[in-house]
């Protein structure tokens, strides 16, 4: 067994490979660690990209493109390793990157999955949205970040390189311990793409374990690689999936009056999106709520899960006790992390 596989998921991603690759192969070198490049089903040249450029990375391919969530549980059924890290093709790893979070995870037994800090390929002074320096969650569900709160970004200058518990870690760059990804049975396959990451720390910490970020570990990220910011199907992803999540990992206590709440949110997001105009946004939200619906009988509640394997109350920390959404607009968007760190459990 390796001590460490970097499984790098590709659809269509070509440029990205011939940009990353070739630092995550020079920038990654050890004996006991292995590169996997698991493809999608693309239906560019990609696989032939690896095999003539990158003879030494291994190549898993798939028939068709099964999401983010399908593809890489297919991918790390057939791969042997203490640890797996989850790497997006469009992230440049720097020198020495691996070390510290390989050493953390040695000398904390009770981290199940950790994380770099993210930085923006496009701006390196810059957190990047998808994970900046650490994942949490607000009493509703809403995720942000130490670094990115909703729109509003931050520079990096060092205030935030302390290594601490967060509520999850970013897909984009994700450690985690190979027995604790198959003990959760891997990524849940109905989000396809985004929240599914933090579905899965959500469990692993119902299970007892911790998620943290390590700064010491940087990489630079491109972000929106597979589909882009605007993309209103990567709208309707985002807030069915977010129900979902929420369905399957509140306390029985806080489900009904949390997805209530959601509800009404989610429709005023819909009536602001009716009135710009934006109605493949409003055509989003609708389809999100109508097959949350049409999947919830099918969902079976974590806790309940968790009460098979675990006794007593498992403590989960990284929430917000408020609401992020409210915090940012009265504070006028200009929200940081600094500022609401206190009100954190």
């Amino acid at each position: 067994m390796d001590l460490l596989a970097i499984v790098i998921l590709n659809w269509n991603g070509r440029p990205y490979l011939e940009r990353f690759l070739p630092m995550v192969e020079s920038r990654s070198r050890r004996e006991d660690t292995i590169i996997v490049v698991a493809d999608n089903g693309s239906t560019d040249s990609s696989v032939a990209y690896l095999r003539e450029f990158h003879p030494n990375v291994r190549v898993i391919e798939f028939d068709k493109n099964y999401g983010f969530t399908g593809g890489y549980n297919k991918a790390l059924e057939q791969i042997d390793a203490e640890y797996f890290l989850l790497l997006n093709s469009d992230v440049e790893v720097t020198h020495g990157w691996l070390e510290p979070m390989l050493e953390h995870m040695k000398n904390n037994r009770k981290t199940g999955i950790c994380m770099p800090k993210i930085r923006s390929a496009y701006n390196q002074s810059m957190f990047e949205y998808a994970g900046a320096c650490g994942g949490f969650i607000d009493y509703l569900g809403y995720p942000f970040c130490r670094g990115r709160i909703l729109s509003n970004i931050e520079e990096d200058k060092g205030q935030y390189d302390n290594s601490i518990e967060i509520f999850w870690a970013s897909g984009a760059a994700m450690l985690i311990r190979s027995s604790l990804y198959r003990e959760l049975g891997g990524l849940d396959e109905r989000f396809f793409a985004h929240m599914e990451e933090i579905d899965l720390c959500w469990r692993a910490k119902l299970m007892g374990y911790q998620v943290w970020v390590v700064p010491q570990s940087v990489v630079y990220h491109v972000g929106g690689g597979t589909l882009p910011n605007n993309s209103p199907h990567k709208l309707y992803l985002n807030f069915r999936n977010n129900l979902i999540m929420l369905y399957k990992n509140l306390p029985a206590a806080s489900l009904t009056p949390v997805i209530l709440i959601r509800m009404i949110l989610d429709g005023a997001a819909a009536a602001v999106y009716l009135f710009q105009f934006r109605f493949g946004y409003l055509s989003s939200v609708f389809k999100a709520h109508r097959d949350f619906w049409r999947i919830m009988p099918s969902l079976e509640r974590s806790m309940v899960k968790v009460k098979r394997v675990r006794s007593g109350k498992t403590r989960i920390s990284g929430v917000y006790k408020g609401s992020i959404v409210l915090r940012f607009f009265l504070s006028f968007r200009k929200i940081t992390y600094f500022r609401i760190g206190a009100d954190i459990s």
